[in-house]
């Protein structure tokens, strides 16, 4: 099964994934939880309910009338599904019944101009407006900092707009998803090459408004690499940016759009650069006998080449729990595992040449097996969070990224400030940590962590979270390489960016945005 042959997956409120499709974890790994403290929670009998705001009148009336009745809901259901993301406070919020950040209403434009119409409307009518479109969100990106706001849902918004065969660009719609993308591109044999670990769930439009990263960047980038044009709804107008494929026409308005996070408008459409589809791939597995080892090994292909499409290594304890199966929780070959992937029509050659570096660095050959795992099971990972969850586990990740010569210290202190927090509330956790993106200058940290839920587990997170973000800050780390900001992480980025960076932002915010509507709280604080 290739990526474009996935189904479009509708996320469900409290649980990760397809819920025709659940994951059971194996016995072994059970019995593997329970030497962590891991405990079955009891079930609670009530669960907490917070407030439920509602829609005056005449703001629902005008929004009606810009969208027709049958796009304006505000039925429980649809408003609880679109409350929230999936971080794991997020999941553990919505398993107790917290429903203090329930939208007032899901309304579903279905074009640009209904975008536009629809931000006027909320603006003179002072009404809150958080973009939904995968709703995949980990760092609370969709819990504007507002008593009443509304969910603007963008899955209406699902065509491929145009296809320059010559250019090779395509311009996608915000809500189409990462699989309809693939599928849409496939018909015309091209794939846009954007694959990560929320690809069954995510849209085009939050890997814009998030700076995406997929698991093939070292081969085709980072999303924000393939972005060459958009346009932007705000409630002052529209913004179109994009009139080449590079300019010197003054600073880059694309990539102070890309990563805003719904604070300065709502992107309702991308052109993207899009790449043939692969004639061939082969993914493969390598040995090292420790991660500095394989470090040293990634580094030399990121700098002098050559570069695979997929490059990951994972450190001595996520290569013991085999996490490229996560079907097997042990079974480690000893040492550290990284994968590489090949795509294209010189795979052949690529692999020897990549083969001939890792060999001269310490690296041993698994051969194809270890990779084509990892391939199946790719997108398998996040399933796992819900059965630990049941368990009674607390399952969670971040990741940071830095240059290759704070990487070292930057994982230490990382991995020694989680074992620290959990260890001091009473739950000792198991830190793994993979390279999941490689630059010429640096590489992303991607850590799980994993522990015995305590009575709160929402703040037992919250504070070995503070804890790893300072130790990110004091590492030279930054405090997201592709999860974004939220609210999760603004006072982490507040303070990275420094004050004066922070007042040009929302002087910025302030112009496109003047009544602050736009995802409050999100990404900046409100002024």
């Amino acid at each position: 099964m290739t990526e474009s042959d996935l189904p479009v997956v509708h996320l469900t409120p409290g649980r990760w994934g397809d819920p025709t499709h659940p994951v059971e974890l194996p016995a072994a790994a059970v019995e593997a939880l329970k030497h962590l403290g891991v405990r079955r929670p009891v079930e609670e009998s009530e669960p907490a309910v917070g407030r439920t705001a509602d829609l005056e009148v005449a703001a629902r009336e005008s929004l009606e009338k810009v969208l027709g009745a049958e796009h304006v809901k505000t039925d429980f259901e649809t408003r609880w599904s679109h409350t929230r993301g999936y971080s794991t406070p997020d999941l553990l919020r919505h398993r107790a019944g917290d429903t203090s950040d329930l939208p007032a209403a899901v309304v579903y434009p279905g074009s640009h101009d209904e975008v536009q119409a629809l931000l006027t409307a909320c603006d003179e009518h002072r009404i809150a407006i958080s973009p939904y479109a995968g709703g995949t969100s980990v760092v609370g990106g969709l819990a504007p900092q507002r008593a009443t706001f509304i969910a603007v849902d963008l899955r209406r918004l699902n065509r491929l707009v145009s296809l320059d065969e010559i250019s090779r660009t395509a311009t996608l719609e915000a809500g189409v998803r990462g699989p309809a993308a693939e599928a849409l591109l496939a018909e015309h044999g091209y794939t846009l090459g954007h694959f990560p670990q929320s690809y069954e769930g995510a849209s085009i439009g939050g890997y814009a408004a998030t700076r995406s990263s997929g698991q093939s960047s070292a081969g085709y980038g980072r999303f924000d690499q393939m972005v060459v044009g958009l346009t932007l709804a705000t409630p002052r107008g529209t913004v179109e940016l994009g009139r080449a494929p590079m300019s010197a026409a003054g600073p880059d308005l694309r990539q102070l759009v890309l990563g805003s996070e719904g604070a300065l408008g709502i992107i309702t459409s991308v052109v993207l650069r899009i790449r043939p589809r692969p004639a061939e791939r082969f993914f493969e597995g390598w040995k090292f006998a420790s991660f500095d080892e394989g470090l040293t090994a990634i580094r030399r292909l990121a700098q002098d080449g050559p570069l695979p499409t997929v490059l990951r290594l994972s450190d001595e304890a996520e290569t013991a729990i085999n996490l490229a199966d996560p079907d097997v929780l042990g079974g480690g070959t000893g040492g550290v595992l990284a994968i590489v992937g090949f795509e294209g029509t010189r795979t052949a050659v690529c692999r020897a040449e990549v083969a001939e570096v890792l060999t001269a660095a310490g690296g041993e050959s698994l051969g194809e097996g270890p990779g084509e795992t990892w391939r199946l099971g790719r997108y398998r990972a996040p399933y796992l969070r819900d059965p630990l969850l049941d368990e009674g586990a607390l399952v969670e990740t971040l990741e940071t990224a830095g240059f290759w010569s704070t990487l070292p210290v930057l994982k230490a202190k990382v991995t020694e400030a989680l074992v620290n927090a959990l260890a001091e509330q009473g739950t000792p956790p198991l830190v793994l940590c993979h390279v999941s993106h490689v630059y010429e200058t640096g590489a992303s940290l991607y850590f799980t962590v994993i522990s015995a839920q305590t009575a709160d587990a929402v703040a037992q997170w919250r504070q070995a979270k503070a804890a790893a973000s300072q130790a990110i800050a004091e590492a030279g780390g930054t405090i997201t390489h592709h999860h974004a900001v939220g609210t999760d992480h603004r006072d982490a980025y507040v303070a990275e960016i420094g004050p004066l960076a922070v007042e040009a932002l929302q002087a910025v915010k302030h112009v496109l945005d003047p009544n602050g509507i736009l995802n409050p709280g999100i990404l900046l604080p409100e002024v």
